[in-house]
């Protein structure tokens, strides 16, 4: 990876911000992804996020931090917070932003436990395809302190699929619909392209349950997403 999501937060955060990040799927067209965006204050936070960050009790691992907006607002809440994220550039702006326990790190590489573990901005989007669940659920079951939680959130995305009839168009022989290439780019320059997972509420409380996890849906979006808790 190039790390242009990183260069992105940093020009951003050092005043050197011109232009935002562009995205697209496999399904979808390319859309901005505006910078100022991903510096948001909590005021500015989707009702879902908010409610996240709400309902975050005593130590927090707040995974694919991004620019660490919402270790920062927990931060100032009084909370011990660990940020972590595999972009070396959006932990240099989350370091830099004050939150000082922040650590490149993959998720499965993690080792401590935690009260509250958070995976925001479709945080399913990590564990990239559906045969990967499992192993990323289960790992993330044994970070967690005891009485600990995992608040969740993605997006149940077959409306992508739906024609004017209201059918759906989907191949039934490939692989689960959730399942996207995520292609990004920055000032002109295309990022290696990656998988990204959208899970569906139903899905995703299956995969828990053959785990022992409970799942409890907490909060539905107007555009199909959710958060979810995992204990």
């Amino acid at each position: 990876m190039k790390d242009l999501f990183g260069k992105a937060l940093l020009d951003f955060q050092n005043g050197n911000y011109s232009e935002d990040i562009i995205t697209s799927t496999n399904i979808s067209d390319e859309d901005a992804l505006p910078l100022p965006y991903l510096f948001r204050d909590y005021k500015d936070m989707p009702k879902l996020e908010q409610k996240a960050l709400k309902l975050s009790k005593g130590s927090v691992l707040d995974v694919g931090c991004g620019s660490g907006s919402h270790s920062i607002y927990l931060k100032e809440k009084g909370f011990k917070v660990k940020a972590i994220d595999i972009s070396k550039g959006a932990i240099e702006v989350t370091k830099q932003r004050g939150v000082l326990q922040a650590a490149i790190l993959n998720i499965l590489d993690e080792t401590e436990t935690f009260d509250t573990i958070l995976l925001l901005m479709n945080g399913t989007g990590i564990f990239q395809e559906l045969t990967e669940v499992s192993k990323y659920l289960s790992h993330l079951k044994t970070l967690l302190k005891p009485s600990g939680q995992i608040l969740i959130d993605s997006s149940d995305i077959k409306y992508m699929y739906e024609d004017e009839d209201g059918g759906y168009w989907m191949d039934m022989n490939t692989s689960y619909y959730g399942e996207l290439d995520y292609f990004l780019s920055y000032k002109g320059e295309k990022e290696t392209p990656m998988k990204w997972l959208y899970l569906d509420f139903e899905t995703l409380k299956l995969a828990c349950e053959t785990l022992g996890l409970q799942c409890e849906l907490l909060f539905e979006g107007d555009h199909f997403d959710y958060l979810a808790r995992l204990s």
